[in-house]
């Protein structure tokens, strides 16, 4: 059962030998005949100290495996921060929202996330607001790093990312870009991958309706691609809005809030971070968001709600303090 309580409750999440999950704006992955969850494994430092507090990572990206989705056990550090103290991976720094896709026509697992190297401080400069990514032959092996990269040009920054996997092979990194010329300009950018994964393509699109929106998870159902987003609010709440397109570089509409009954517009008190489907169903879906916790981001909590579809080709979210996804 996933249990969420209050709007404001931080109730934490235990891994099968008692330890708190500490998988932070990660995702879920169906490999191998079970569920990975993965994410950026994140310290109890205040703010202010050296990496600006615990959202930065001395450890790497993390990930646990479940076979019901419920009981999660530790399965180690899938990328790894370094003692190099020259390297690019040198702690503390940013794997930031991690995301995973599996390319069938190599056989490797692609991981793509918003790098940002040492001391982990959000910048202007390289390294400070990139796309960063590594490969495995394994979906929970020690992943090898790529490098990084500047999608579309050199002149925007990178910040809170995802990456989709269509239904036809091909895979799309999305963006919150921040251009340097104008740092007020913020937009969420869809960069088709190329066929292995590995790098980004000059096919793009900006999504004009998703200015200043971060944050994105993207689902297709019945014709259409939703993307929930949120606003720029760094770690405090905001209201989320979800956009719909026929087609992942076509013209996005901008829906409204797609969360029912949060009169305070907080995406009931958290900040979406993925949509996966629930293996061996057809459109049943578990949408992922995370409740920051700024006094310690070791304990945050994992918010997992069901996306409802609904007449007229909509999306709702609805809070449960508790739920089973059984049918």
């Amino acid at each position: 059962m996933f249990v969420h309580g209050e709007y404001g409750d931080f109730i934490p999440w235990l891994d099968t030998d008692g330890h708190v999950i500490n998988a932070s704006d990660g995702g879920v992955i169906y490999a191998e005949g079970r569920y990975h969850w993965y994410g950026q494994a994140l310290r109890p430092l205040p703010a202010g100290a050296q990496g600006r507090g615990g959202q930065s990572t001395t450890v790497g990206v993390v990930m646990y495996e479940s076979a019901d989705l419920y009981h999660w056990r530790y399965e180690g550090v899938i990328l790894a921060c370094s003692e190099e103290t020259d390297g690019p991976l040198r702690a503390p720094m940013r794997f930031e929202r991690p995301k995973i896709v599996y390319n069938e026509k190599t056989g490797q697992y692609v991981l793509w996330c918003h790098y940002v190297g040492y001391p982990g401080d959000h910048g202007f400069a390289p390294g400070t607001g990139e796309a960063g990514a590594a490969v495995c032959d394994r979906v929970n092996g020690s992943y090898t790093w790529l490098g990084t990269t500047r999608p579309v040009d050199g002149r925007g920054m990178v910040r809170d990312c995802t990456v989709y996997q269509d239904r036809d092979g091909s895979a799309y990194f999305i963006y919150d870009r921040q251009e340097l010329a104008d740092r007020e300009d913020r937009c969420l950018y869809i960069v088709r991958l190329s066929d292995d994964y590995r790098t980004m393509t000059h096919e793009y699109r900006r999504i004009a309706a998703a200015r200043r929106r971060e944050a994105a998870a993207v689902v297709y159902h019945d014709g259409y691609y939703y993307m929930v987003t949120s606003g720029l609010t760094s770690w405090d709440f905001n209201r989320a809005n979800y956009f719909r397109a026929k087609e992942l570089l076509g013209e996005w509409e901008d829906m409204g809030d797609p969360c029912v009954g949060d009169e305070a517009g907080t995406t009931f008190h958290s900040q979406t971070t993925y949509i996966f489907r629930i293996h061996g169903t057809e459109d049943r879906y578990i949408h992922m968001a995370e409740r920051h916790n700024t006094e310690n981001f070791l304990n945050c909590s994992y918010i997992w709600l069901p996306v409802e579809f609904g007449a007229g080709h909509t999306l709702r979210l609805r809070y449960q303090k508790q739920w089973k996804w059984e049918i």
